[in-house]
């Protein structure tokens, strides 16, 4: 048996990746899911005689740790697609999930709210910038903007939306037309996506802005100020707020994903700063690991959806659901007792400098980074070769992920938990992973 997690852990690999207990479980997998889901690409590598290259199966996961079901250990430089800004299994968050499991796991949405949601709800609007003191609660970040989009249709009466080139809003069929990402992701589903969806590039000049709004048909603005799958792209300085300036102007609304970016893995509890949107969406982190977004908003829009009269306009069966809402209540009063923003921002600078001192190029903030990889000998890796990186900190004992639509950077959305010991060690094996891939 292997020695229990710590949370701190150096990569420890006691089989190749993925071991033979991996791919048992993912024979089981290959039989009963769907096969748009999870990649299986070892099905198709063996019949050309190549080697295994199927996911690991995760078992167990604690601080930047995850083992999997051979009992290998290792560094998460992803947080769970940046869901475990805290950590994985932060002690906060699995104390009040216990507690809540003991007294209440479900209450009834609109119907019946219980007092886990209340307090939440109370928490978020302290939390967040001024006047965005009203919120609809999700399960997913998908959730979050699609209360956006309806928030904005209810409050001026237009369906417009005004996205962005590289955005990511999620896969659900109402959020689905706004993702500026890949096509690939809604070309199947174009005919029965929201119809009414215009692009821009990410960070355009103010005259493109102007001369979008201008038509009046758009009644919302979506924006990422710092673009995550897109490619980890920062809002060019003073853009967001002539994006807000301008989209008043012509009587739209703006939304801030902050899904990814927010709750202070970019070294402040906002990305957007001192802009202040009309909408805000939030989730991933926010759970702590479980489900939960919200839409959160000024008093005057949210009026626009009226007072209910016994059926809700926009529920779920799970709304607000007390474990999740337990959850976040944890995760936001670490948050401000343990200073997660300053964190990130101090870690990120440790992760940024052992980067930078090996020739690589690196963008974002805090804790929410893009790397450009160099060679020794200056050459910049592309897609394909990224792609490859990340296979082989794989077989290394580290989990990291590419960004962009061509896959040009290494994302890094580690926990804030994540040690200078477990930095020097990334970047140490990303040193010979990428002589692996270029020789």
């Amino acid at each position: 048996m292997p020695a229990p997690l710590t949370g701190a852990d150096l990569p420890q690999l006691v089989t190749e990746i993925p071991g033979p207990a991996s791919r048992g479980w993912i024979d089981v997998l290959a039989a009963h899911e769907c096969p748009a889901i999870t990649s299986r690409r070892a099905r198709r590598a063996a019949a050309m005689g190549a080697a295994h290259d199927d996911p690991f199966v995760w078992s167990e996961a604690l601080g930047a740790n995850v083992r999997d079901a051979d009992g290998n250990t290792f560094v998460d430089l992803t947080a769970g697609f940046a869901v475990a800004l805290l950590g994985h299994r932060p002690p906060s968050v699995v104390a009040a999930v216990r507690a809540q499991a003991d007294t209440l796991l479900h209450a009834m949405g609109d119907a019946w709210p219980d007092v886990a949601r209340i307090k939440l709800l109370e928490a978020l609007a302290a939390l967040a910038p001024a006047g965005l003191d009203v919120a609809l609660l999700g399960l997913s970040g998908a959730d979050a903007i699609d209360a956006a989009i309806k928030t904005a249709r209810l409050a001026t009466g237009r369906s417009g939306v005004l996205a962005f080139d590289g955005g990511y809003h999620g896969l659900a069929l109402g959020v689905l037309g706004t993702q500026g990402y890949k096509a690939a992701f809604t070309d199947p589903f174009r005919d029965i996506t929201h119809g009414a969806v215009t692009h821009l590039p990410f960070g355009c000049d103010a005259d493109a802005l102007d001369a979008a709004l201008d038509s009046g048909a758009f009644g919302l603005v979506l924006v990422e100020p710092l673009q995550g799958r897109g490619g980890v792209r920062v809002a060019p300085d003073g853009w967001l707020a002539t994006v807000v300036e301008i989209a008043h102007r012509h009587g739209a609304l703006v939304a801030f994903d902050e899904i990814q970016c927010g709750l202070g893995r970019t070294g402040r509890m906002w990305a957007a700063g001192d802009v202040t949107p009309d909408l805000l969406c939030v989730g991933k982190a926010l759970g702590g690991g479980l489900p939960l977004s919200a839409c959160l908003g000024t008093r005057a829009v949210m009026d626009a959806w009226g007072a209910s009269q016994g059926e809700a306009l926009h529920t779920q069966t799970f709304l607000g659901h007390p474990l999740g809402c337990a959850a976040a209540l944890a995760v936001l009063d670490t948050i401000v007792r343990e200073d997660i923003p300053g964190r990130c921002e101090a870690v990120g600078a440790t992760l940024t400098g052992a980067l930078t001192a090996r020739g690589h190029h690196v963008q974002g903030r805090g804790l929410m980074l893009g790397v450009t990889l160099k060679s020794t000998h200056g050459l910049t890796l592309g897609g394909m070769q990224n792609l490859a990186v990340c296979r082989a900190l794989q077989r290394r004992g580290f989990i990291v992920l590419p960004a962009g639509m061509q896959a040009e950077v290494l994302c890094l959305t580690p926990p804030s938990t994540i040690t200078p010991a477990q930095i020097d060690a990334f970047a140490a094996a990303l040193d010979q992973s990428i002589a692996e891939v270029i020789a």
